[in-house]
Protein backbone atom coordinates (compact mmCIF):
# COMPACT_ATOMS: atom_id res chain seq x y z
CA UNK A 1 0.00 0.00 0.00
CA UNK A 2 0.98 3.68 -0.07
CA UNK A 3 1.04 6.27 2.70
CA UNK A 4 0.16 9.87 1.88
CA UNK A 5 1.02 13.04 3.80
CA UNK A 6 -0.28 16.45 2.74
CA UNK A 7 1.31 19.79 3.53
CA UNK A 8 1.10 23.40 2.48
CA UNK A 9 -2.27 24.42 3.80
CA UNK A 10 -2.81 27.68 5.61
CA UNK A 11 -4.67 30.96 5.81
CA UNK A 12 -4.51 33.39 2.89
CA UNK A 13 -6.56 36.30 1.66
CA UNK A 14 -8.87 36.03 -1.30
CA UNK A 15 -6.95 36.37 -4.54
CA UNK A 16 -3.87 34.79 -3.05
CA UNK A 17 -2.12 31.51 -3.79
CA UNK A 18 -1.14 28.31 -2.03
CA UNK A 19 0.73 25.24 -3.14
CA UNK A 20 -0.28 21.96 -1.58
CA UNK A 21 2.06 19.00 -1.62
CA UNK A 22 1.44 15.32 -1.05
CA UNK A 23 4.35 13.06 -0.25
CA UNK A 24 3.91 9.36 -0.87
CA UNK A 25 5.79 6.46 0.64
CA UNK A 26 5.45 2.75 0.31
CA UNK A 27 5.00 0.97 -2.97
CA UNK A 28 6.01 2.44 -6.30
CA UNK A 29 4.37 5.83 -6.61
CA UNK A 30 4.07 5.62 -10.39
CA UNK A 31 1.61 2.74 -9.99
CA UNK A 32 -1.03 5.18 -8.81
CA UNK A 33 -3.35 7.70 -10.36
CA UNK A 34 -3.65 10.61 -7.95
CA UNK A 35 -6.40 13.00 -6.96
CA UNK A 36 -7.12 15.96 -4.74
CA UNK A 37 -10.42 16.31 -2.94
CA UNK A 38 -11.78 18.81 -0.45
CA UNK A 39 -14.38 18.69 2.26
CA UNK A 40 -16.24 21.14 4.46
CA UNK A 41 -18.24 20.20 7.55
CA UNK A 42 -21.50 18.45 6.76
CA UNK A 43 -20.74 18.07 3.06
CA UNK A 44 -19.63 15.21 0.87
CA UNK A 45 -15.98 15.06 -0.10
CA UNK A 46 -15.70 17.02 -3.35
CA UNK A 47 -13.46 16.25 -6.30
CA UNK A 48 -10.93 18.96 -7.15
CA UNK A 49 -8.36 17.57 -9.58
CA UNK A 50 -6.77 14.34 -10.76
CA UNK A 51 -3.68 13.26 -12.64
CA UNK A 52 -2.87 9.95 -14.27
CA UNK A 53 0.07 7.79 -13.19
CA UNK A 54 2.33 9.15 -15.94
CA UNK A 55 1.07 12.72 -15.73
CA UNK A 56 -0.31 12.70 -19.24
CA UNK A 57 -3.97 13.06 -18.31
CA UNK A 58 -5.30 15.83 -16.09
CA UNK A 59 -8.84 16.56 -15.03
CA UNK A 60 -10.33 19.42 -12.99
CA UNK A 61 -13.60 20.26 -11.36
CA UNK A 62 -15.33 23.14 -13.15
CA UNK A 63 -15.12 25.22 -9.98
CA UNK A 64 -11.31 25.27 -10.04
CA UNK A 65 -10.55 25.04 -13.75
CA UNK A 66 -8.19 27.81 -14.82
CA UNK A 67 -7.17 28.55 -11.22
CA UNK A 68 -5.71 25.28 -9.93
CA UNK A 69 -2.99 23.12 -11.46
CA UNK A 70 -2.20 19.55 -10.50
CA UNK A 71 1.24 18.08 -11.18
CA UNK A 72 3.38 15.18 -10.07
CA UNK A 73 7.02 14.22 -9.81
CA UNK A 74 7.36 10.44 -9.84
CA UNK A 75 11.08 10.66 -9.12
CA UNK A 76 10.30 12.44 -5.85
CA UNK A 77 7.06 10.59 -5.04
CA UNK A 78 5.11 13.81 -4.80
CA UNK A 79 1.99 15.38 -6.22
CA UNK A 80 1.22 19.08 -6.00
CA UNK A 81 -1.80 21.30 -6.27
CA UNK A 82 -1.01 24.90 -7.19
CA UNK A 83 -3.97 27.06 -6.22
CA UNK A 84 -4.21 30.61 -7.57
CA UNK A 85 -6.89 33.29 -7.40
CA UNK A 86 -8.26 31.70 -4.27
CA UNK A 87 -11.80 32.43 -3.17
CA UNK A 88 -13.49 32.12 0.23
CA UNK A 89 -15.51 29.20 -1.17
CA UNK A 90 -12.25 27.29 -1.63
CA UNK A 91 -12.01 27.03 2.16
CA UNK A 92 -11.95 23.34 3.11
CA UNK A 93 -9.79 20.49 4.27
CA UNK A 94 -7.90 19.25 1.23
CA UNK A 95 -7.08 15.56 0.86
CA UNK A 96 -4.66 13.75 -1.38
CA UNK A 97 -5.77 10.34 -2.63
CA UNK A 98 -4.35 7.46 -4.66
CA UNK A 99 -5.90 4.70 -6.67
CA UNK A 100 -4.31 1.77 -8.43
CA UNK A 101 -3.48 2.57 -12.05
CA UNK A 102 -6.90 2.27 -13.64
CA UNK A 103 -7.58 5.71 -15.08
CA UNK A 104 -8.33 8.91 -13.24
CA UNK A 105 -11.60 9.15 -11.36
CA UNK A 106 -13.71 11.93 -9.89
CA UNK A 107 -15.65 9.92 -7.29
CA UNK A 108 -14.06 9.72 -3.86
CA UNK A 109 -15.05 6.07 -3.39
CA UNK A 110 -12.89 5.08 -6.35
CA UNK A 111 -9.73 5.91 -4.43
CA UNK A 112 -7.94 3.40 -2.26
CA UNK A 113 -5.61 5.47 -0.09
CA UNK A 114 -5.99 8.84 1.61
CA UNK A 115 -3.87 11.33 3.46
CA UNK A 116 -4.90 12.98 6.71
CA UNK A 117 -5.82 16.28 5.07
CA UNK A 118 -4.56 19.85 5.29
CA UNK A 119 -6.70 22.87 6.16
CA UNK A 120 -7.01 25.69 3.64
CA UNK A 121 -8.76 28.86 4.79
CA UNK A 122 -9.39 31.81 2.50
CA UNK A 123 -10.40 35.08 4.11
CA UNK A 124 -12.51 37.65 2.27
Amino acid sequence: QVQLVESGGGLVQAGGSLRLSCAASGRTFSRYDMGWFRQTPGKVREFVAAISWGGGTLYYADSVKGRFTISRDNAKNTVHLQMNSLKPEDTAVYYCAARNRDGIATMWDKYDYWGQGTQVTISS
